[in-house]
């Protein structure tokens, strides 16, 4: 070995969103001129910097470059220690690499994120907003949700009413709002409430929504009925105050001709049974002729016959094929809707959809399923009006079909925003769903799963940062 290494310190601290600098000293312990090559490896290569890339040095002299880390703040700057290394390469002897290697401390932090998806909810006895819990951090959050209003007008039924979030995922929490009282006639009133995000020590992070109470009959049906009942009463009262006079006209002409006693009534008489019609025997029509085949009639042959469209394949007919081929098997099919391509190819179980190493961006996701008692799920796009470099769910409603059925999320419209990542479940009890997706300057990420009757049950993919986008997905369940 002609090469010795020293990293002052072996061991540094720093802060996500900030830099710090480690020097690497080198000496040339052999008997020749030679040029050495530094280069950065490890999870930490991103973030680090080289200055110089490379030094020349003459045997038995020392020199020093400096390693710069500039960790951001985002989930990815895991906190706690993490390794790196340099590799060092010499230029006379390129077999002889030497790779030192030393411990860069990223210190914790946390940052929360919740938005109510809707933030408007309507209903006469109940409403069902989601609350989406953003984990933006670096280290695990564990916090518990609670429902307020003014007046207490509302009661809350949460769950889960904790939950833990890993860096960089997010939780969703469903609550149930139910008035205390109900509106049987008239308009709807609007009930402000907050769902607030607690963590020990930290002031509670509040979530406004309004919960619009609609009445039990409208107004104008009780209007109507009103005026309904009040007409009835009318015609009853009228028709009592009103009764004709019945009198016989014949009798009364009777006395005037001086006869006191009508005649008695002469026995009844069955009249004759009329006689039954003869209905003359009908002759069937002679069905039309056909118009010879070919040549004939208007249009002549099959010329005037539209060609049939070949039907697209979606999601929901990959899947249903899959469905008839293993009955009690449980399948997952979908496609991606890319940026300058369109529609890509239905495909299936852990298969890609999307494009890789092309730069384009996902606008939209069609996913169907099988055996998991249906899908749901809801897009996280790209925010044009973001302050602080995070996407947003941007109010869509969550979208949610039975078994075989096309779900959609995101936006194929000409100026949708690009899709950043996506939640998604299967219906409790349907076992659990995995993804993995493919990033734009990332590459793929790790594969996670949901975990269902284990309080969160939803599995966020992707990325928050607005100028990464979705380029590819896989899907199993």
């Amino acid at each position: 070995m002609s090469l010795w290494t020293s990293l002052e310190p072996a061991s540094a601290t720093v802060d996500p969103g900030g830099s710090t600098t480690v020097r690497l000293r080198v000496r040339n312990t052999g008997d020749v001129v030679d040029e050495y090559r530094f280069e950065a490896v490890g999870d930490l290569a991103p973030w680090t910097s080289v200055e110089p890339q490379s030094l020349r040095l003459y045997p038995g002299t020392t020199g020093s470059v400096e390693l710069s880390f500039a960790p951001p703040r985002t989930p990815d700057a895991t906190a706690g220690p993490n390794p790196y290394a340099v590799r060092i390469t010499p230029t006379e002897h390129p077999e002889a690499v030497t790779v030192p290697e030393g411990n860069l401390t990223i210190t914790p932090f946390t940052e929360v994120r919740a938005e109510l998806v809707p933030p408007t909810v309507k209903g006469r006895f109940r409403g069902r907003p989601k609350l989406a819990v953003d984990n933006l951090g670096n280290t695990k959050v564990t916090a518990s949700v609670g429902g307020s209003d003014n007046g207490d007008q509302l009661s809350y039924d949460i769950h889960p009413s904790n939950v833990q979030i890993e860096p960089g995922r997010a939780a969703f929490v469903k609550a149930t709002l139910k008035p205390r009282q109900i509106i049987w006639f008239g308009s709807k009133e609007e009930r402000p409430y907050t769902l607030a995000v607690q963590r020990s020590g930290v002031t509670p992070l509040d979530v406004e929504g309004t919960y619009v109470q609609r009445g039990f009959l409208p107004r104008w049906l009780a209007t109507f009925l009103g005026v309904f009942m009040a007409l009835a009463i009318t015609f009853v009262m009228l028709w009592i105050a009103y009764k004709p006079p019945v009198r016989s006209q014949a009798k009364e002409q009777l006395q005037e001709a001086g006869i006191s006693t009508l005649p008695p009534a002469s026995p009844s008489v069955s009249p004759p049974a009329p006689p039954t019609p003869t209905v003359p025997a009908t002759t069937p029509t002679p069905a039309a002729e056909a118009p010879p085949a070919g040549g004939g009639g208007s249009g002549g042959g099959g010329g005037s016959e539209k060609e049939k469209k070949t039907p697209e394949r979606t999601a929901a007919t990959a899947v249903q094929q899959l469905a008839a081929q293993d009955p009690g098997g449980r399948h997952i099919c979908y496609r991606a809707f890319v940026t300058d391509k369109g529609w890509t190819d239905a495909v299936c179980d852990g298969e890609t959809a999307g494009s890789v190493g092309q730069s384009k961006a996902v606008k939209a996701l069609n996913i169907a399923v099988s055996g998991t008692k249906g899908t749901a799920g809801v897009a996280f796009i790209h925010n044009p009006g973001s302050t602080n470099g995070k996407g947003y769910y941007n109010n869509v409603p969550w979208s949610g079909v039975p078994d075989g059925i096309d779900n959609y999320i995101g936006s194929t419209k000409q100026d949708a925003q690009n899709m950043l990542g996506f939640t998604i479940n299967v219906d409790e009890g349907g076992g659990p769903v995995c993804q993995t997706t493919h990033v734009h300057n990332e590459g793929w990420h790790g594969m996670g799963c949901d975990k269902p009757g284990e309080g969160e049950g939803f599995i966020f993919g992707g990325t928050l940062t607005n100028d990464l986008w979705l380029e590819a997905v896989k899907f199993t369940v």
